[in-house]
């Protein structure tokens, strides 16, 4: 937290080359919180032709350098403290790979760094966990050309996990004799033969374009609430299901489902087809979709390098409440101050957990200082709700907002009762309430003044919610407006109410 109050935002660009996609993300870094500022991406095919020829396709190859060129002038106009470049798998693989990436330094200026499968999958997972640092089970990211497997979290081993590389992308698997689902499923199923003992787990984190446009199909067809890819998750017979039903899809049936390409049709198939693999073949249990993958797995290897990491849900919330807010102490004085009250609430995620999510809803205190007032409790719980952090789960996210509604004034209901009800259950629900409301009396006891909030302390004892003030503050600190929000508070949590 005290990093992100002293330290400028710097950015940081990955451009990433792959079998299918060439793409360019330029981040902002707040301390370890990174926003993504712009994200462009061209559908190349460079790994189109591999197969057949051994080579990059030649249209592929032009439109990735024009692509390239492009993403060089932003560059140098953007000047970011970190950059990489990266190629994958169809580089890698073509005979003519080499001289591309000649072409690409010659006519860009850009070096480009071509990563073996090793690699590949090692900095997947890195990505993976700097987006979910509990992410345990295996890591799959599936590119145009290759799908790479990787054990991350518990399992992983002590030392550095290292992981594989399979020929089970679409443009691997696609073949002159046309696609047939029942070849295709004998194919995957024999090449992931020697890895499933290996790689055998409850939970799979699948990573790749083509994986997130089915969890985006899944989410629509199930008329979820939270139109977030990163950390949602579906049971596997779930996905195993929806799978087989886009695999039997034609191209212009996938072309009319909401957010899909025309080149993104043609491969989702595939995708759909290898997953279905993987949770036979696996055990899977769950299937959860990671937004962050090699990208940000090489740009937080850099980071990693440079200074201790941090929980990405309290660097997001240190930064956004920080940035927005009016004291950057506050935060900090508001979690000490109220560690009794965070104690006697009832548990939700787990004790360690709730600790977090409390110091994260402590960092979001001030979010609305600088919203319009007639607007301020809609803007925070859409915001919280919808904030582009990492290392939250959608429960989670559900939880902060609705913390953040009672911090704001706002009613039991929320402004979206259908989205909080269907991730909350109850008991959730009541320790989020009573945590905004906390948060809100603290807030208003000292005017958002850490000095002030020094004066006054708050127990939770026999039954009861004790506030008091230092001597010759009571009549700064405990006026009209404090007993009617510890009230609200104390009846929050069942208690009597002391001042």
């Amino acid at each position: 937290m005290r990093e992100l109050l002293t330290a400028p935002p710097t950015e940081a660009a990955v451009i990433d080359i792959g079998s299918n996609s060439v793409r360019l993300v330029l981040y902002r870094l707040d301390g370890r919180a990174i926003w993504t500022v712009f994200n462009e991406k061209v559908l190349a095919g460079l790994g189109r032709d591999l197969p057949a020829t051994g080579r990059l396709s030649p249209e592929g190859v032009e439109m990735a350098l024009t692509a390239l060129r492009r993403f060089a002038a932003v560059l140098e106009g953007v000047r970011p403290a970190y950059s990489f470049v990266a190629a994958t798998a169809a580089v890698r693989e073509a005979v003519d790979g080499p001289d591309f990436c000649d072409r690409v330094a010659a006519e860009t200026g850009l070096k480009v760094r071509i990563l073996s499968g090793e690699e590949e999958a090692k900095y997947s997972a890195i990505g993976v966990l700097a987006g979910d640092p509990r992410a345990s089970g295996v890591a799959a990211d599936m590119g145009g050309s290759s799908l790479e497997l990787i054990r991350i979290g518990a399992g992983a081993g002590s030392g550095p996990a290292r992981g594989i590389t399979l020929p089970l992308g679409p443009f691997s698997l696609a073949d002159a004799k046309g696609f047939d689902i029942g070849r295709l499923k004998s194919r995957i199923s024999t090449i992931l033969k020697p890895a499933s003992e290996t790689f055998s787990t409850d939970t799979l984190h699948a990573v790749g374009g083509g994986w997130r446009a089915l969890a985006q199909i899944h989410m629509a067809r199930t008329d979820y609430p939270l139109r977030i890819v990163h950390q949602y998750a579906m049971p596997a017979a779930e996905a195993r299901d929806l799978a087989r039903l886009m695999a039997q899809q034609s191209r212009s049936s996938l072309e009319r489902l909401p957010g899909i390409s025309r080149k993104r049709a043609e491969t989702l198939p595939y995708s759909a087809l290898v997953l279905e693999g993987l949770i036979d073949r696996l055990g899977l249990k769950t299937v959860e979709f990671s937004a962050w993958g090699l990208r940000e797995g090489l740009l937080f290897e850099a980071l990693d390098a440079a200074g201790p990491m941090e929980d990405p849900l309290l660097a997001g919330t240190t930064a956004l409440g920080v940035r927005q807010g009016v004291s950057p102490l506050l935060p900090a004085a508001l979690c000490a101050w109220l560690q009794e009250v965070i104690g006697a609430l009832p548990q939700a995620f787990g004790a360690e957990r709730d600790a977090l999510l409390a110091e994260a809803a402590c960092g979001l205190a001030d979010l609305g200082a600088r919203l319009h007032p007639d607007h301020r409790l809609e803007l925070v719980f859409d915001q919280v709700l919808r904030a582009p952090i990492a290392g939250v789960s959608h429960p989670e996210r559900a939880f902060l907002a609705t913390a953040m509604n009672a911090r704001y004034g706002g009613s039991p209901s929320t402004p979206q009762p259908d989205a909080v009800d269907r991730l909350l259950d109850d008991r959730s629900r009541a320790r989020a309430r009573a945590l905004g409301l906390a948060i809100r009396l603290g807030c208003d006891l000292s005017g958002r003044s850490p000095q002030l909030l020094a004066n006054a302390s708050i127990r939770v004892k026999g039954g009861a919610l004790r506030l008091t003030a230092s001597e010759g503050y009571a009549d700064v600190l405990l006026g009209e407006q404090t007993r009617r929000r510890a009230k609200a508070l104390a009846e929050a949590m069942g208690l009597k109410l002391e001042i």
